[in-house]
């Protein structure tokens, strides 16, 4: 049970000015609330979750701290478009505990908070992200440099990045960007070359709830452009007002730019027109190129959040020590772990940012005819949510330059009726996972017969890398109209059976018939790829593209070269060498490392205990339990501890921090060994790796998941993980239980927190174990999150299985378990049936048909063996407790005094229950 876990997380580890009275805007809507997360390793972060309102409009807000009030720098987190502050939670906890005071908030139209969806209007969106500074200025352990003016850095992904650099242009407060996978100017990205990029706005749209979620001229905008197709000026304007590139000459902060190499949505020109604005106002700029993105592929979280880490460090602590990396960096892939079948991963990099044209080299050009229609090898997966892509730049050429020894003829094709069919180049959803390879050789694309020019070079002499942006000068007419083309460069295999289109890219262009008959210099897709010598490089223009719209009446295109095609190699960025295999220092020091403990434990070891028939069908029974805690000799986290567990029950284990609960927990799941007593499954002796386990599953600290992926997709990746048969997952079963409906189909990135918990539920099910342990399954959730999970619990056990949950709720536990172990200091207090626990008291509710009088009450008090009287709230009632009488000599007196009883009963919940049972009677 172990393997598949820690191989998942190592699978899944890789985080001006505005005027003064913007601070009366912010105006508190009641108190916060606050929740200390646990961490072992660093003080315990503290959240404050908290509703402002800024203009009339309710944000949804958490704020999270660590350790004593002394001033610190605050960093605020946007999330992606279509999320909430939940999905920047984990980031900002780590922030927080390395010393930040660190804000999250849901964005307006999203998550809890309310307002229309304005695409970070700079009255709107922009303007609360300054009320939020506002906020953060009068914290008292944020640092200031100024009256009103916290050190403050701003970073998120996609939509999140976005604010973070419009927050940057609009207030000079900001002192430092991280902005991830995100886009400079939204026109561009939306209406790339002047071409609507209809697939990706369309999901734009529906991920932000429908179209009526939005600002009604954004609305209006989106159906105008959909229904004809074609971009125009008034949609540019509107998009471009609300861009970072509107306000790119007042961001002068310094800048780490993530960017996505497989990303359709924003592609590397976006992040490109970044760093050559903001490094030309003076600011220093790191740019890297992730190797996943919109489209999917690794989203490198955890390099990237160290790095944002490290960047705030230097720029907001001033910490000239931290490492901030490179100035330019790109992951590249090259190979496959033989051990796991993933693709390897190198850094590259350089002390400078090349930029998309360095290094160039001019590659000769010839027509050819368009061959087979389709052509592509292997297929992919990967998810993706946001909006936009990249622009595809048509440049006027002077000149009748010619370069090597193109080939002038022109090629003709067709712009079939209806744009269809068309040519497939990135899916969003579905093309990361082969744009990831595409290095190795895998890749698929379809461009049809007669609806395409193709050019091809002669095979490469040697091996080259393209990092960057292609470009070829040509002359283009249309039979009548625009004409649209999209662009793209393909790495073609000696045999010529196989063509890799680098990143699944695609760069569309409209020329206009003023531009037509005269050469323009059309830029290709920027891409990281490394051809072999011997490929060849083809150059293809296609009539229609599925992500975007094509004129839909028939037409005829022609295209001829007008000089080579020009492909930057960017040689100053060195590729890191290559780390030796784990194996060859692995293996030898693991053999080390288990001939010493052999060695230390040969006088200890025992044989396994063989299997009790008796305990056969008992899901658990644990007998004389006990560990002491590391480098003690008398103090035990764990002492004596026996209970047993039947099918069908869920039993809650309770305790105040320190009881011991969670280390019974690791102890029943083989992850460590106790130093006395006997646990047994199903009759069998657990030992680490017990093949018992295997009928375990286990939620303890919370599970990890990729986030471009589905949920569906993420329990069957882990399912693989397992090695186990894919038949005996019974995924449908756990997910029926964990009841996620359609949610299943969506990208976890879009989850809720109670989603994600119930996905991570969901995983420990699979196989349907017959024994469920669940620690803390309710942290992070909201009331109706905590009755859906209990629901899920209580499903679970109806099946004849069994469920062993640890939790603080206790009213949850009271109305969700069977039973109950309660433990204290590492000993059993009690166990047994909840109604036995909670009926034991010394508490009776005394019901009566009618309201007693106050003089009757102090009668009763003041009976021999009674210590109190009080009426009930309703009147109805008497909570009577006893100090020596037993409820029939009470019953008695109530007779003699002619009280209208019409039930006697114990009275006491579970919380003083376990209050009562952990002071050791006192409470």
């Amino acid at each position: 049970m172990q393997t598949p876990d820690s191989r998942w997380r190592r699978w899944t580890r890789e985080r001006g000015r505005w005027a003064a009275a913007l601070a009366a805007l912010v105006v508190l809507a009641g108190a916060g609330t606050w929740t200390a997360v646990a961490d072992d390793r660093a003080p315990a972060v503290q959240r404050e979750d908290r509703t402002m309102r800024i203009d009339g409009v309710s944000l949804d807000t958490s704020y999270f701290t660590s350790g004593g009030s002394e001033r610190r720098p605050a960093v605020l987190i946007g999330h992606g478009f279509g999320g909430s502050k939940d999905d920047v939670r984990a980031q900002a906890e780590e922030l927080a505990g390395a010393g930040y005071a660190v804000m999250t908030w849901s964005a307006r139209g999203f998550g809890k908070s309310g307002g229309e969806i304005s695409l970070n209007a700079p009255d709107r969106e922009v303007k609360d992200v300054s009320g939020l500074i506002d906020w953060l200025a009068r914290r008292p352990e944020v640092q200031l440099d100024a009256k009103g003016d916290p050190r403050v850095g701003v970073t998120g992904a996609s939509y999140g990045g976005a604010v973070s650099l419009l927050a940057a242009g609009y207030d000079r407060r900001v002192d430092a960007i991280a902005p991830v996978i995100t886009y400079w100017n939204l026109a561009d990205a939306l209406f790339p070359g002047g071409v609507f990029k209809r697939l990706w706005a369309g999901i734009f749209v529906t991920s932000g709830g429908g179209c009526e979620k939005f600002e009604k001229q954004l609305c209006a905008m989106y159906e105008r452009v959909a229904v004809s197709g074609k971009p125009d000026a008034a949609a540019r304007a509107l998009l471009s007002e609300r861009s970072p590139s509107a306000v790119g000459d007042r961001i002068k902060v310094p800048a780490l730019i993530v960017q996505g190499q497989t990303d359709s949505l924003f592609p590397l020109g976006q992040a490109d027109a970044m760093a050559r604005t903001i490094s030309g106002n003076g600011a220093p700029v790191a740019v890297d190129w992730i190797a996943g993105g919109h489209d999917g592929g690794d989203m490198e979280s955890g390099r990237v959040e160290n790095r944002i880490g490290a960047w705030f460090d230097r720029y907001l602590k001033e910490d000239k020590g931290a490492d901030t990396g490179p100035a330019f960096r790109v992951t590249r892939t090259g190979g496959i772990d033989s051990t796991d079948g993933e693709a390897l991963q190198r850094g590259a990099s350089s002390d400078t940012y090349p930029g998309l044209s360095s290094g160039d080299r001019e590659i000769a050009l010839t027509a050819t005819s368009d061959g087979p229609g389709i052509v592509g090898t292997g297929t992919g997966t990967g998810t993706g949510t946001g909006a936009g892509a990249g622009a595809g730049a048509v440049t006027p050429a002077s000149g009748g330059r010619s370069g090597g020894s193109a080939d002038r003829r022109t090629q003709t094709f067709r712009n079939p009726a209806g744009a269809n069919p068309p040519a497939i180049s990135a899916v969003p959803g579905v093309g990361g996972g082969i744009a990831q390879l595409s290095s190795l050789g895998v890749g698929l694309s379809i461009d049809f017969p007669g609806q395409h020019a193709r050019f091809d070079s002669a095979p490469l002499d040697t091996s080259m890398r393209i990092t960057g942006s292609p470009t070829v000068r040509v002359k283009v007419t249309a039979g009548q109209g625009d004409a649209v083309l999209f662009g793209k460069v393909y790495d073609v295999s000696p045999d010529g059976k196989q063509q890799v289109l680098p990143a699944q890219l695609v760069a569309p262009y409209r020329i206009t018939p003023e531009q037509q008959n005269k050469t323009v210099e059309l830029t290709l897709p920027a891409v990281d790829h490394a051809v072999d010598a011997g490929h060849r490089l083809r150059l293809v223009l296609s009539a229609t593209d599925l992500g975007y719209a094509s004129p839909a009446e028939p037409t005829t295109y022609s295209v001829s070269l007008d000089g080579p095609l020009t492909v930057p190699t960017a040689p100053a960025v060195k590729t890191a060498s290559a780390a030796l295999p784990w194996w060859t220092w692995g293996l030898p020091a693991a053999a080390a490392v288990i001939a010493l403990v052999l060695l230390l434990t040969a006088r200890r070891r025992t044989a396994t205990p063989a299997p009790d028939p008796v305990l056969a069908e008992v899901p658990l029974q644990i007998t004389g339990l006990s560990k002491k805690y590391a480098k003690s000799a008398d103090r035990y986290a764990v002492q004596d501890l026996s209970f047993r567990v039947e099918k069908g029950q869920v039993l809650g284990l309770l305790g105040p921090n320190g009881a011991g609960k969670t280390t019974t927990l690791r102890m029943l799941m083989g992850l460590i060994t106790p130093d006395d007593g006997e646990i047994r499954v199903f009759g069998n002796a657990i030992r680490p790796g017990a093949p018992v386990l295997s009928r375990v599953g286990s939620f303890v600290e919370g599970a990890g998941f990729l986030p471009h992926l589905s949920g569906r997709a993420n329990l069957e990746l882990y399912w693989q993980a397992t090695g186990r048969p894919a038949g005996d997952s019974h995924i449908e079963e756990a997910l029926e239980i964990a009841g996620l409906g359609d949610a299943l189909a969506r990208a976890v990135r879009t989850y809720s927190q109670g989603m994600r918990q119930r996905l991570a539920i969901a995983q420990a099910m699979l196989g349907m174990p017959d024994l469920l342990i669940l620690d803390e399954p309710t942290n992070g959730l909201d009331p109706p999150q905590i009755r859906e999970m209990r629901d899920v619990m209580i499903r679970y056990a109806a099946g004849g299985r069994t469920v062993i949950v640890s939790s603080h709720l206790l009213s949850e536990v009271e109305q969700s378990c069977t039973h109950l172990v309660v433990m204290d200091r590492g000993r059993l207090v009690q166990a047994g049936p909840v109604a036995e626990i909670t009926g034991s008291g010394d508490m009776l509710l005394v019901a009566t048909a009618e309201e007693i009088a106050e003089p009757l009450v102090e009668k009763i008090a003041a009976l021999p063996g009674i210590g109190s009287a009080v009426r009930t709230d309703d009147g109805l009632g008497l909570l009577v407790r006893l100090d020596g009488a037993n409820s029939s000599r009470l019953i008695a007196e109530l007779v003699r005094l002619d009280v209208p009883l019409t039930g006697v009963g114990p009275h006491r919940r579970l919380e003083d229950a376990f209050l009562t049972l952990i002071s050791g009677g006192s409470a």
